[in-house]
């Protein structure tokens, strides 16, 4: 069973899922609910998917707290159904504390696979719990911010919350 909910954050409404394992999807603004459903279901295609924000308040709450800046690291759980390579790329990801921030070239030298550094840039493309797994705080080699899925604006702001701009 995955359950999904919307909320208000201080970057717009949000969408949140999650399975029994921990949270799988995590959506920003603006957002687009058949997209995240349509995601739900081609990755978790055995599962029942449900609307309910119930089992979700502990992870929003500490979301909510992140963006007040009264919280650095989360603690919940995740469920990553991604391939093998791309899990391998946002469990690096994930590890770039608050505040700091890595270059593609660098994660890519982290996993020992210095060549891939396009192959990072598109796992963090495609990363489906951004904020959590902090893809914010991938830069370009050249100290320029590169892509974000929620746009520049959006990177940018993250990444002065967090004191890294």
């Amino acid at each position: 069973m995955i359950t999904y909910t919307h909320f208000d954050s201080p970057i717009g409404k949000m969408f949140i899922a999650k399975t029994s394992k921990g949270i799988c999807r995590i959506g920003l603004p603006p957002e687009d609910l058949q997209q995240h459903l349509t995601w739900l279901q081609n990755h978790f295609y055995d599962e029942e998917i449900s609307r309910s924000s119930e089992n979700l308040s502990k992870e929003i709450g500490e979301l909510k707290l992140y963006f007040q800046g009264k919280l650095k690291q989360f603690t919940f759980s995740l469920d990553l159904k991604i391939t093998p390579f791309r899990k391998l790329v946002l469990e690096e990801v994930r590890k770039i504390p608050y505040g700091k921030t890595a270059s593609y070239k660098d994660i890519s030298e982290r996993i020992r696979s210095p060549r891939a550094v396009r192959a990072v840039g598109g796992a963090n493309a495609n990363n489906p719990i951004p904020i959590v797994i902090p893809c914010h705080r991938v830069i370009s080699h050249n100290g320029s911010l590169g892509g974000y899925g929620g746009g520049l604006k959006l990177k940018q702001k993250l990444l002065k919350l967090e004191g890294a701009l």
